[in-house]
């Protein structure tokens, strides 16, 4: 049943949780006791029974509103389908959960329900094919300048994961690499079995420039730690390593980690990641006979679509820091560039990432450490980002952005129009006894509802941006008057409550005007003679005054 008076199948919000729309249908309370459902069905149905009526017109409009509310009663009136609908919504009612006595407590209909989903879900497991990969291309603007090619060298590398079970993986891979006249690849397999739960194991083999065979094996050791062990013979020279990981989740938002590798090139590893909701740090440090060096980088997101990152790298081979940023420019695409200056040289490195693949290509501007390049190199870009974002993205994006609503809404168009027509018919039966009340109201100072709009808000400087933005459309505004209703809903005693966690464009007399659109409800009033407004979220409850 969709919102506004189709029926059909309640969807699901953005956050995974059904809109209670038989609740808000009966305006009840997720906690109503049956006594307050039988109520408030009573309620409605004085207004909505069809005998009221004597015209076929309205005898029709009245049969469909009074259908509604009794299938909400019908529900939420029966305590085994009551509670599959709270915990999954008219999905589990209409998906062939059977109703028997086994299915007595919410826990057991949850169990069922899942049980159902995974063997959906199966039948899908054997076909899905992953793949990802990276290409890296080194470009030297001292070699180019030099007479020589700008090329310098190239890093490809790409996998392939298949469940050809439920507990069964296989990855294929390879990589290439190319520096001047030389070069080399690899080509990697690699089986991983699922053995519980808590544990799987992994067998690893690589033909090329590494030539080996490999084994693994991964445990849960506890609620927030995990071990890995693996075994490698090299085929070049016999040697044998041994590798050993142990990853401990330090808090909600932080783990760390302990690499111990023993064999030709022996060394340890300790790190550590922090993941919050804008931001996010890892760190390495890195020790062995050979080699010791110390690795960190923090991003920071200042908003949904953009971000910064800073980072370092200091051992007994390398001195390097590196500064930049990033913009999300797709659902599933992000650019990111990056100057870096260190024993090396000055780089500029640009990256895209799309999906699981990544293309790379790091920039050398100079080998020597010049001030005046450095600060080129760390000013231009900044510069020329901030004059493409304010002049060319920004304007291009909005105008990309407000197409894609309107591309939206003309797809649903339909949709909104059907529901827009059942709220119009069910506010005109409301609308008698809504009069009566904020009448009444008015008279003993009470709370009138003089103006109340749900919707997309922001839809009422719609037509100036469509002017500014040159986009013609005669699309109707995603906002709904919904006055009528809300004075119906004032009760007695002169005070008006909608309840939280209760999606309003299931209440008889709206419906949803912007399908996949943040919606608010503005609500001016009068009480005591006195002029007052509130907004409130979609989902957000509301008591009045």
């Amino acid at each position: 049943m969709s919102d506004g008076g189709v029926h059909g199948r309640e969807k699901l919000g953005e956050d995974g949780v059904h809109g209670r729309e038989l609740y808000a249908r009966l305006h009840v309370s997720p906690d109503a006791s049956d006594e307050d459902i039988k109520k408030a069905y009573r309620v409605y149905a004085q207004v909505y029974h069809p005998d009221k009526y004597q015209s076929h017109q309205m005898q029709d409009i009245a049969t469909e509103n009074f259908q509604r509310i009794r299938e909400a009663y019908e529900i939420l009136s029966d305590e085994r389908k009551r509670q599959i609908y709270d915990i999954y919504g008219m999905e589990g009612l209409v998906s062939g959960l059977e109703l028997g006595p086994k299915l007595n407590t919410p826990e057991e209909i949850k169990a069922e329900f899942e049980r159902m989903k995974q063997r959906q879900e199966e039948e899908k497991f054997a076909a899905h094919v992953r793949p990802s990969g990276s290409w890296l291309a080194t470009l030297s603007l001292p070699q180019f300048l030099k007479g020589g090619g700008i090329m310098k060298g190239m890093v490809m590398s790409s996998e392939v994961h298949s469940h050809v079970s439920r507990k069964d993986t296989i990855v294929l891979g390879g990589n290439m690499a190319v520096s001047g006249d030389s070069g080399g690849g690899a080509a990697t397999a690699m089986f991983r079995h699922q053995i519980s739960s808590a544990s799987s194991m992994e067998v690893v083999a690589s033909a090329g420039l590494r030539s080996l065979l490999g084994f693994n094996t991964s445990r849960h050791l506890s609620l927030h730690s995990t071990g890995t062990m693996g075994i490698s013979v090299s085929f070049k020279d016999g040697s044998v390593n041994l590798e050993n990981t142990w990853t401990r989740q330090l808090s909600e938002s932080s783990s760390g980690n302990i690499h111990l590798i023993l064999g030709a090139d022996p060394n340890i590893a300790v790190g550590w990641q922090r993941k919050e909701e804008r931001s996010s740090a890892a760190g390495e440090l890195k020790f062995g006979p050979t080699v010791f060096g110390a690795t960190g980088h923090y991003t920071h997101h200042f908003s949904s679509k953009s971000h910064g990152r800073i980072g370092g790298r200091i051992g007994s081979n390398a001195l390097e820091f590196e500064i930049g940023g990033g913009r999300r420019i797709s659902d599933y695409s992000t650019i990111r560039m990056l100057c870096s200056l260190g024993f090396e040289g000055i780089f500029w490195r640009f990256e895209l990432h799309r999906g699981s693949q990544k293309l790379i290509i790091p920039v050398l501007l100079t080998r020597a450490l010049n001030p005046l390049v450095a600060t080129g190199a760390l000013v231009l870009p900044s510069s020329l980002y901030t004059f493409l974002k304010v002049c060319v993205i920004k304007p291009y994006y909005r105008k990309r952005e407000h197409q894609k609503i309107l591309d939206k809404r003309q797809k649903t168009l339909s949709q909104v129009l059907e529901a827009r027509a059942a709220a119009s018919n069910a506010q005109t039966l409301l609308g008698n006894v809504a009069n009566r009340k904020q009448k009444k109201q008015a008279e003993r100072g009470g709370l009138v509802i003089t103006e109340a709009v749900y919707g997309n808000l922001k839809g009422h400087s719609e037509n100036e941006e469509e002017t500014t933005l040159g986009i013609d459309t005669e699309l109707p505004l995603p906002i709904l008057d919904v006055t009528i209703p809300l004075n119906f809903l004032v009760d007695d005693s002169g005070q008006l409550k909608l309840h939280e966690g209760i999606k309003k464009s299931g209440i008889m007399g709206f419906c949803d005007p912007c399908p996949g659109e943040p919606k608010q409800l503005e609500v001016s009033y009068t009480f005591r003679d006195h002029p007052y407004k509130v907004v409130v979220d979609d989902y957000g409850g509301l008591q009045l005054p």
